[in-house]
């Protein structure tokens, strides 16, 4: 199988909108996926890819930022590697793949938010290195 991992063309960004459908278990239509995307990628985000043969196998949005307590730090933002092509290494290379592009770029840490109930990726990430700073929370302003 040949691996390739990139980062995406901001004009190619329609192309991640299946993986993060699926992500989300569809719970956000994939026509508001293609707004938010195309806004999101105006801003200090770069989408990485992983192809596997020519298929389009993992994402990986990396937000740019410098925090107070983290300084010059990337947010990992919807991680996701589709079923079949778990438990082959490919994740844990996306990941070494992202880590050297972001030092490459002068970054300090990498951080991100896994949800509560994805036991799986806590496990991957806390193998990884990452340890759990505190909770996520967020709250629907009414229109």
């Amino acid at each position: 199988m040949n691996v390739v991992f990139k980062i995406l063309d901001p004009k190619d960004i329609h192309l991640i909108i299946p993986l993060v459908f699926e992500l989300n278990k569809g719970n956000i239509p994939e026509t508001t996926l293609k707004i938010r995307f195309s806004e999101m990628v105006t801003q200090n985000y770069e989408c990485a890819v992983t192809f596997a043969d020519g298929e389009l196998i993992g994402v990986c949005g990396l937000w740019f930022c410098t925090r107070h307590y983290s300084g010059k730090s990337v947010e990992l933002d919807h991680v996701f590697l589709k079923e079949g092509f778990r438990g082959k290494e490919i994740g844990k290379q996306f990941i070494n793949w992202i880590e050297a592009y972001i030092k490459s770029k002068g970054y300090e840490t990498m951080e991100l938010n896994a949800y509560v109930n994805n036991h799986k990726a806590h496990k991957f990430y806390m193998n990884d290195g990452y340890d759990i700073l505190g909770y996520h929370f967020l709250k629907k302003l009414q229109k």
